[in-house]
């Protein structure tokens, strides 16, 4: 999107882009916007309780059944909230017996959760993969222990029979939707949470619940993969909503229609989109796709039947998306019938995806649909920064939000700065770890994100910050030149397509960087469409046109000019994809660079080699 101007795109209601900068001797920047947050509601069910009164047959939330779409309206999800919250309100839970949820996104899955949310019970939606991935399942015994539930949610008995034979020595309630036969214990129907309605004991409990209430603890792991849950309270999940509703006004034009997979047991998903759809009075159709090639037809389908207004994807879910709407005209007609904003988050989106985007939107439309991102943390409830305003610069991750106070420290050396938030929007702490909350927050009470960011212009800020990396992720090379992983790993990724999935960068004390490359096995198949179905990854890895292809996009780097920073010597293609239980990947398919450096370093050992192994890719061999 970087040729197109904004003249070319489809005109939408942004907040205009003014930012306030405070200076101080240090050279420490402080950005707000003029915009003061508006007030916002006590809790996310006032919300529910609003739309169920003014439309009540409006579709909140529909799932995909076969060749249909069931669906839950306003009216019929509060009903049923309601008679869920009475059962749960029998059982005595609380923050030390809080409800866990580990299955996937579905209706039930949200009505459990609202149901929790209505009466002051905190939810706990964990990763299907800590159940359904993991092999040794010690990371979901970590998170039992820490957060004790009292009710577990697990939709299929069959599906989820492993993990919860592996979780034996804990006391809970287990409830499932179907499939109870193949469990190693006792579970109580979900059919049976609806038997009966208390409304006037829901009532009260629902009249007790305060923003400070804790509304979730969400699970992050960060780069030491030892579970931590972070407190969400109301307030944070309310404020973060209503900021959102002030820089995006024409969320309340109309009733946002949304198809999304992102899962729930993530801040993006669970607090943004859902919040959206809950928020706003709209629609939430649960996309059962993921941008894996085994399931990306499924999204390809449901997009297919549902136009949405907003869409959100992460960069790796746009680029499967993108050849299907290359190819498919009823694909590419309904997708962009009523979207207003395409957006991305969690890592930054490769150029040759957002230009392709941009192709697609304008053949259909005539016009571009704005491609924006944003900034937030799973601390953040997750609004910090967002784009609500025009640019062409896909790399920009906005300004900050309404009611947030963005603090920029200077990074010695360079023209980043790391990046710290205070705001409503802003976790109290970790759940049990006073010494992770006291560690997390500065002396001025600003939670520390450990990332970095650079103006977009430094002599206007109102352009807006980009996203530069993780702190701790950039390293230097013996030359003591800093490689500033997150400046160009993007570009990267560009130079290697169609090869590269993702790629891990290498070079901490060493002369020249390399690249563990995550390869794209479609991509790589396109490069040699001759091969047989049956070739092995290894037959496909090891083909000259794929080895070929990688060389010369690090020869495409070399030539764009600058220092030994800038550009990688040598690749090697990774056999093995990431893993979840060694903390490589979430099960968004983000890498965590340094879990796959430690976890790797033979391989990282044999890169650099002085007797280069034939599977090593160099710029001239």
């Amino acid at each position: 999107m970087e040729g197109s101007t904004v003249s070319n795109f489809i005109p939408v209601s942004f907040l205009s882009a003014r930012v306030r900068v405070e200076r101080r001797d240090d050279d420490t920047l402080v950005l707000r916007s003029p915009e003061e947050l508006q007030p916002y509601a006590r809790c996310l069910g006032e919300y529910l309780e609003q739309w169920a009164v003014e439309r009540p047959q409006h579709i909140f939330l529909a799932q995909r059944q076969g060749d249909h779409w069931r669906s839950v309206t306003y009216a019929e999800t509060l009903q049923r909230v309601q008679a869920i919250a009475t059962a749960l309100l029998q059982r005595n839970l609380s923050v030390h017996r809080p409800v866990a949820i580990l299955s996937e996104n579905s209706i039930e899955h949200a009505l459990l959760a609202l149901a929790a949310l209505q009466i002051g019970v905190p939810v706990v939606p964990i990763s299907a993969s800590y159940s359904l991935m993991s092999r040794d399942f010690k990371k979901l015994r970590a998170v039992f222990s820490l957060i004790t539930p009292g009710i577990v949610f697990a939709e299929d008995g069959q599906r989820y029979a492993s993990a919860l034979a592996a979780l034996s020595e804990y006391a809970f309630e287990l409830v499932t939707v179907r499939n109870p036969e193949a469990l190693p214990r006792v579970a109580t129907d979900f059919a049976e949470l609806l038997a009966v309605t208390d409304a006037e004991a829901v009532n009260q409990a629902f009249a007790a619940i305060t923003p400070d209430t804790i509304a979730k603890f969400l699970l992050t792991s960060g780069s030491t993969g030892e579970p931590k849950a972070v407190i969400n309270t109301q307030r944070m999940l309310c404020a973060s909503q209503q900021a959102l509703r002030q820089a995006w006004p024409f969320l309340q034009e109309e009733p946002p229609v949304l198809v999304d997979w992102l899962p729930w047991n993530h801040t993006a998903g669970g607090n943004n989109n859902f919040g959206v759809a809950l928020v706003n009075g709209g629609s939430l159709y649960l996309d059962e796709g993921k941008p894996t090639p085994d399931l990306i037809e499924k999204t390809v389908r449901n997009l297919r039947e549902i136009s949405p207004t907003l869409y959100y994807n992460v960069p790796r879910g746009y680029a499967a998306l993108l050849p299907f709407l290359e190819t498919d005209a009823q694909l590419r007609a309904n997708f962009f019938a009523r979207l207003k904003v395409l957006q991305f988050s969690g890592a930054a989106l490769p150029a040759h995806v957002g230009e392709g985007l941009a192709r697609v939107a304008t053949a259909e439309l005539g016009q571009c649909v704005y491609l924006t991102s944003g900034y937030g943390a799973t601390e953040t409830a997750p609004g910090v920064t967002l784009v609500h305003f025009p640019t062409t610069r896909a790399a920009a991750i906005g300004l900050p939000v309404p009611g947030v106070s963005l603090k920029l420290v200077p990074w010695p050396g360079s023209d980043k700065y790391e990046l710290r938030v205070q705001g409503d929007n802003v976790t109290p702490g970790y759940w049990k770890r006073e010494d992770l909350t006291a560690a997390a927050f500065d002396d001025e009470g600003f939670y520390r994100l450990g990332d970095a960011a650079r103006f977009v212009d430094a002599n206007d800020p109102a352009q807006g910050i980009e996203f530069a990396g993780r702190v701790a992720e950039d390293f230097k090379l013996t030359s003591g030149t800093w490689v500033q992983v997150g400046a160009w790993r993007t570009r990267a990724i560009s130079a290697l397509a169609p090869v590269a999935q993702d790629i891990v960068i290498t070079g901490h004390d060493r002369d020249e960087i390399g690249f563990l490359i995550f390869p794209s096995l479609a991509g790589c198949c396109s490069l040699c469409p001759d091969l047989s179905t049956d070739a092995s990854l290894s037959d496909v890895l090891c083909d000259k046109r794929v080895r070929d292809s990688v060389r010369k996009g690090l020869q495409a780097l070399q030539a764009e000019g600058g220092g030994s920073s800038t550009y990688a010597t040598r690749a090697l293609l990774l056999e093995e994809p990431p893993q979840i239980d060694a903390g490589e990947i979430t099960d968004k398919g983000y890498i965590n660079q340094r879990a796959v450096l430690e976890r790797r370093a033979q391989t990282v050992a044999q890169l650099y080699a002085s007797n280069c192994a034939p599977t090593i890719i160099t710029l001239n061999r």
